[in-house]
């Protein structure tokens, strides 16, 4: 059947068909990629107007993407998604082979140079620390979120998996333990002494000593949860960005932490160490580096709270 549109929009078709491309994929970063994208597209997608899933389709889809200003890369992920929909659908018979072939020729949005990338000024990165409402829990929720984001780097699923159990005293210091961020490599990374006393702030309004750091809040001010999901930290920052005036994703908070760190002077290879790039274990060997974790670039963000 070359009717993917009926299938898909099909109240128990669309999750069916969803889950089925989703499945196949190994990474847990890329399904979480490809499910934002799924789900964008299905918002956007009127079968109506646009007519059956198809190459035009797919192309007039790429046009409202770079409509909006979306960057190259974000497109690319967008229309990799699609064309791996396509391709789970065409090898379950939902869609046929030379439809789903004629999809995956669809090209990309083309990048000149190398983005990059957006981040804060240390100013405007300390008004964005100020906005939570402090004296709510949800307010000291998301200020320990946004704290935690620009004050070590942390990518949003690696703060989405954090514990209690990982924040822990190293060198007189406090300091994540045994974080384990992508490629499942595992790291220490520092804390500044500002991101520590709002992650105290908000346990202690919550009560809680142990399990997952970030936990859902209901609109009655009460905790709704035991963990947040990536996606809801991409939410809680893209609502405080909005009020900033700057459009910023927990991405560009890791950013922030890189941008301001090296502007303090912090060691290069102390920054990557932090965010745990994939060359790091490269460099550390090459030179012989460990962590400092009594100056660490954390320290060097010239921020409070």
């Amino acid at each position: 059947m070359t009717e993917l549109v009926a299938r898909a929009e099909a109240p128990a078709s669309w999750p069916r068909l969803k889950a089925l491309a989703l499945h196949s994929l190994q990474s847990a970063h890329t399904r979480r990629a490809y499910e934002h994208a799924f789900d964008r597209f299905h918002a956007w997608y009127r079968p109506d107007e646009h007519g059956a899933f198809s190459k035009f389709v797919v192309e007039a889809y790429r046009a409202h993407l770079l409509a909006q200003g979306l960057a190259p890369s974000s497109i690319n992920v967008q229309l990799a998604a699609l064309r791996k929909l396509a391709s789970e659908a065409a090898a379950r018979g939902l869609l046929g082979p030379d439809v789903a072939a004629r999809i995956g020729t669809v090209e990309g949005a083309k990048q000149a140079g190398v983005r990059a990338g957006n981040w804060l000024t240390r100013e405007q990165a300390q008004t964005l620390l100020r906005l939570p409402d402090s004296e709510t829990l949800q307010g000291q929720r998301d200020q320990a979120l946004l704290a935690l984001l620009i004050g070590c780097g942390l990518r949003r699923s690696e703060l989405a998996a954090l514990t209690v159990e990982h924040i822990q005293p190293r060198d007189g210091r406090w300091v994540i333990v045994d974080l384990v961020g992508k490629g499942s490599r595992v790291r220490t990374v520092p804390m500044p002494a500002w991101a520590k006393a709002a992650v105290d702030r908000w346990t202690a309004a919550a009560g809680f000593t142990t399990g997952k750091l970030m936990r859902p809040v209901n609109k009655a001010g009460q905790l709704a949860g035991t963990s947040m999901t990536a996606q809801s930290i991409f939410e809680v920052v893209e609502r405080y960005s909005e009020r900033l005036g700057i459009r910023v994703a927990p991405h560009d908070l890791r950013r922030t932490f890189a941008k301001l760190a090296h502007k303090g002077h912090a060691p290069l290879e102390q920054i990557q160490l932090s965010l745990g790039h994939a060359s790091v274990q490269t460099t550390e060997r090459y030179l012989g580096l460990e962590q400092d974790l009594v100056d660490a670039p954390c320290d060097r963000l010239g921020l409070k709270l």
